[in-house]
């Protein structure tokens, strides 16, 4: 995941060649035929990816692409994707703009973020938006054991109203080498001490594998040892975090099957950078994850 400025990442050249391949389709032709999914894995898309594109375009190419739902969007986009027979796979509380850096881990911003998704939780309910994604926050001179009892004692005021709406809270894990310089739960563990001291149902993981994947690596086994603290999973390439293919260094289909096989229900969320025509590279990584 990321700040609301990561959206100007994606080019506009790439977002016209994919609207170009959608728009010489006649609006009456069949859908392209896909292999049937053996349904494993929910796939959805990171809206920020491909923000150029409208809306009402991209879910029409996530349906046909046998997507369930587009991820990281404002309340305000959630009826707009499910009128298109789509889920919001994962819904934003706020839209302020220091939201990745200034989170859990901030004990002063408690009271801040609590009213946030105090007001977000009721309506994603209502709109069938089944997780909300949350940030622990920038180091500031923090310990690690500071900022896991911080995290903690905030998210553990969040869990009732979270169980009470039945949205599972995601908070993400990203990586402070390359991406996000000065963000503090960076590592695997470190979100694993928050989650399990929570001790919440509707307190989960947002688990990135191309953040874990540039911190730590070691993905498939920490997966299988830490599944029960994992309630959603990002995609993307690594490094670079564009396509999933031979220009970086993961095996997704081994990954997505051991996803699988830890009985995960969830969503995983493609959050890449396309580099080609955005449409085509979104179609292959959706194939190559269908396991």
């Amino acid at each position: 995941m990321t700040d609301l400025s990561r959206r100007d990442m994606l080019s506009s050249a790439a977002a016209l060649g994919a609207l170009a391949v959608l728009g010489v389709r006649d609006a009456n032709a069949a859908a392209p035929v896909r292999q049937p999914s053996s349904g494993r894995i929910k796939q959805s898309v990171a809206r920020w990816c491909y923000d150029a594109i409208p809306l009402p375009t991209l879910c029409t190419a996530a349906k046909q692409m046998g997507l369930v739902g587009i991820d990281l969007l404002q309340s305000s986009d959630w009826d707009a994707v499910n009128n298109a027979g789509l889920l919001c796979t994962m819904g934003y509380a706020s839209d302020r703009a220091d939201f990745l850096h200034n989170g859990f881990t901030n004990r002063a911003s408690h009271t801040m973020l609590l009213g946030e998704y105090e007001r977000a939780l009721p309506l994603a309910k209502a709109k069938g938006v089944p997780n909300m994604i949350a940030m622990f926050g920038d180091r500031d001179g923090r310990s690690d054991a500071e900022a896991i009892a911080a995290a903690t004692d905030g998210l553990k005021k969040l869990a009732p109203m979270a169980e009470q709406a039945g949205v599972t809270i995601c908070v993400e894990l990203l990586n402070s080498k390359v991406d996000h310089k000065g963000y503090q739960g960076d590592h695997t563990a470190f979100g694993v001490a928050v989650v399990s001291a929570v001790n919440s149902p509707r307190v989960k993981l947002l688990y990135d594998i191309y953040h874990m994947q540039i911190m730590e690596g070691d993905i498939i086994r920490t997966i299988r040892a830490n599944s029960q603290y994992i309630g959603h999973y990002h995609t993307g390439g690594v490094p670079g975090r564009h396509e999933l293919d031979d220009t970086q260094e993961l095996d997704w289909r081994g990954i997505m099957r051991a996803i699988a096989d830890t009985g995960y229900t969830g969503y995983v969320a493609h959050e890449f950078i396309p580099t080609r025509d955005p449409l085509t590279s979104l179609r292959e990584a959706v194939v190559l994850c269908d396991v």
